[in-house]
């Protein structure tokens, strides 16, 4: 897994704005995590082999996808909701998706336009077309270059993030991880300068790995954020990449000095590259809606994984669960009930304005008329920094206060799942924060009767 030296800790504090009192994102930051839902193509020789994770003997020549079409693609992420496509230019086979100068493992030694294709270079141009921002994985383990294991390796990829990162336009997240099997050779990765890299060549993308510099894994690949999620985590040496607990980075920490929101990674599918034997075992729109709900409805940030069969094209089946996915929550999050209707609350995600409340202080979400609701969408301004750690929602039955329903944190969005009640007369109850919860939202919406 990765390691961290003792500058690359204190550049990442720098960064971060660690010498504020509060934790706040930085602008990209809030820009990522307002995108909500972003898709992950995995694609390379595995996609051929029935492998997950290639060896890097595989020949270029079994690459063939014959009917890659980028643009139809991109199409169907952006009309299924999705913000932000990112290929996996090389996975850990070493293979490359793009027609680089540094190695003869890649598409220009493969059938696929007869060595003449470059799919990140379609990826990137069908993303800007269609709207959509563009990001890619470029996997430190490589399996196939036989540079891998010594410091010369540090070198060759660096000379490909640079390509990627000059030749494509902008680009919006650069995927790290810190991936490598039991019996990989012993490699140490120079993270220091891969990020600078980055933050020279494209100063306005964030970058993952499992504890940042800008995103962090949230712990597993279930599709799960923790039911309480901080966006604030602490990093030390004795916890570096590689070392963290999974269970911290699903959680995070309220005391935590650096800003790095959890981004959740789940694939359609059991595997992350197609296998046609999982036809038959891909989520259904039900289960991709519960996904969001505890991904995005926990503060997270949805990185749904759609892998591309042999002939380069998404999978029918997986076409038409997203659509149904989209749809289903369009229905539900449509029409914000208290829109108009609560004084002094703001019911449109603009988190610049905002109600605040203390710690033990009550709030009133008074509708205009009697209304019947059984989910809810909170927002704290998140500019400002997070500060919600326990509250509750009470409705008036037409006799007493009743509890509808109790959380922790709330973050950038948190989606509440409740019983049917028809009320006109609510109160938000604050009962431990870390500093005045600034209320940016409050939604109240009737599920879809096909959630």
């Amino acid at each position: 897994m990765m390691k961290f030296s003792s500058i690359a800790l204190l550049l990442l504090l720098s960064a971060s704005s660690f010498a504020q009192k509060v934790p706040v994102p930085t602008k990209q930051q809030l820009a990522w995590q307002k995108l909500e839902t972003t898709a992950f193509i995995h694609f390379t020789v595995n996609t051929y082999t029935g492998k997950e994770w290639g060896d890097g003997t595989e020949s270029p020549s079994i690459f063939n996808p014959t009917n890659f079409d980028a643009n139809k693609m991109v199409k169907v992420l952006k009309e299924t909701g999705f913000e932000m496509a990112i290929i996996t230019a090389k996975h850990h086979d070493g293979f490359c998706l793009w027609p680089t100068a540094y190695t003869e493992h890649s598409v220009k030694n493969s059938p696929w336009k007869d060595g003449k294709g470059d799919m990140v270079k379609e990826i990137a141009e069908a993303c800007k077309a269609q709207g959509i921002k563009f990001g890619f994985y470029l996997s430190p383990w490589d399996r196939n270059h036989p540079s891998y294991g010594t410091a010369d390796y540090n070198t060759y990829y660096k000379n490909q993030l640079t390509e990627l990162l000059t030749n494509y336009g902008e680009v919006a997240e650069v995927w790290f991880d810190g991936a490598k099997g039991e019996n990989a050779k012993d490699m140490n990765y120079d993270f220091d300068s891969y990020w600078s890299l980055v933050r020279k060549l494209q100063p306005q993308a964030v970058m993952f790995s499992d504890v940042g510099p800008d995103v962090r894994w949230v712990g597993n690949e279930k599709g799960i954020a923790g039911e309480t999620m901080w966006s604030t985590i602490n990093v030390k040496p004795e916890n570096a990449p590689g070392k963290m607990d999974a269970k911290y980075l699903n959680i995070g920490d309220p005391k935590g000095k650096v800003w790095l929101t959890a981004e959740t990674d789940v694939s359609i599918r059991p595997g992350w590259f197609y296998h046609e034997e999982e036809d038959s075992k891909v989520r259904t729109p039900q289960n991709l809606v519960d996904l969001y709900y505890t991904s995005v409805g926990r503060n997270s940030l949805l990185l749904l994984n759609i892998p591309p069969n042999k002939k380069g094209e998404f999978a029918d089946t997986d076409i038409k669960n997203l659509y149904e996915f989209r749809s289903i929550l369009d229905e539900t999050f449509k029409n914000n009930l208290a829109k108009g209707h609560i004084p002094n609350t703001l019911t449109d995600q603009n988190l610049s304005s905002f109600n605040t409340i203390s710690q033990g202080k009550t709030h009133y979400l008074n509708l205009k008329k009697a209304t019947s609701f059984d989910r809810i969408s909170l927002q704290e301004n998140i500019a400002n920094g997070q500060n919600c750690a326990q509250g509750n929602i009470e409705y008036w039955d037409g006799k007493s206060w009743k509890i509808l329903v109790e959380f922790t944190t709330i973050g950038y969005k948190r989606l509440l799942k409740t019983k049917l009640v028809k009320t006109s007369k609510l109160r938000l109850n604050i009962l431990k924060a870390e500093r005045p919860v600034q209320l940016a939202e409050a939604g109240f919406y009737k599920a879809s009767t096909r959630e």
